[in-house]
């Protein structure tokens, strides 16, 4: 049986921006009322977490902050603790970019949180993932977010075959995400692995300045391949029938 005490807690899911900018322009002024309402947070790093929290406004010593770190290297075993090194407050989660819990970390915090009864409260904010679909011009219907697609190049030839027949058959756009550092390599494998009349959508730098957001078929794609190198990115691919 879940414990009370813990059951009056909540957790907070806290997008945070997409690039280098003002959260003020998009988050919602109910977020930095409950940012500046918690002294605990679990983030992916403590340095970026708090350069984030100094330009949302934060009104208390960031000094005084309990930083978690929750993190692809955090050993699972170890997540219970975050909530027992919290004591009885609210605690907040920050992802390094966009929504926590979407190919992020903080999902596994989420389900312990579930799994002891403390309330769970998503925010509203930026999803990388949400808006390339949204301006992709693809099935927002029905999307599968695909994730990252394997290093090797070999395998990751077979996955990009293997979704782009599964978004015919299926009629579902697929997504996938990269690391910034290897998103030339990503263009490069999709544009030798798809077909020319496969619609791919290239969302870069989203809501920032120098956001662009491309949907052609490969075909058109391969006289002028975009360079994204150490550009944030959402690829999406869909081949119609």
């Amino acid at each position: 049986m879940a414990d009370k005490t813990l059951q009056s807690r909540t957790l907070y899911l806290i997008p945070s921006t997409l690039g280098e900018m003002d959260p003020l322009l998009v988050m919602p002024s109910r977020n930095i009322d409950i940012i500046n309402s918690l002294a605990h947070f679990a983030v992916e790093d403590e340095r970026t977490a708090r350069r984030f929290l100094i330009k949302a406004g934060y009104e208390k010593p960031v000094s005084q902050v309990n930083f978690y770190i929750l993190n692809e290297h955090t050993d699972m075993v170890n997540i219970p603790e975050i909530f027992r090194l919290s004591g009885t407050a609210d605690i907040g989660i920050l992802s390094e970019a966009g929504a926590p819990a979407v190919a992020d970390p903080g999902a596994f915090l989420v389900m312990e949180a579930h799994r002891l009864g403390i309330k769970v409260v998503p925010l509203t904010g930026p999803s990388s993932i949400l808006l390339a679909v949204m301006a992709s011009g693809l099935n927002g219907q029905n999307f599968a977010f695909d994730g990252y697609l394997p290093v090797k190049e070999a395998d990751r030839g077979k996955m990009i075959r293997f979704y782009e027949k599964r978004s015919r058959q299926e009629n579902q756009a697929q997504v996938f995400i990269e690391a910034p550092y290897r998103n030339n390599k990503l263009v490069k494998a999709l544009l030798e692995n798809l077909r020319s009349e496969t619609m791919l959508c290239i969302a870069a730098n989203l809501t920032t300045e120098d956001e662009t957001i491309l949907t052609k078929n490969a075909g058109e794609w391969k006289y002028a391949p975009p360079d994204l190198n150490r550009q944030p990115a959402i690829f999406i691919i869909q081949l119609f029938a």
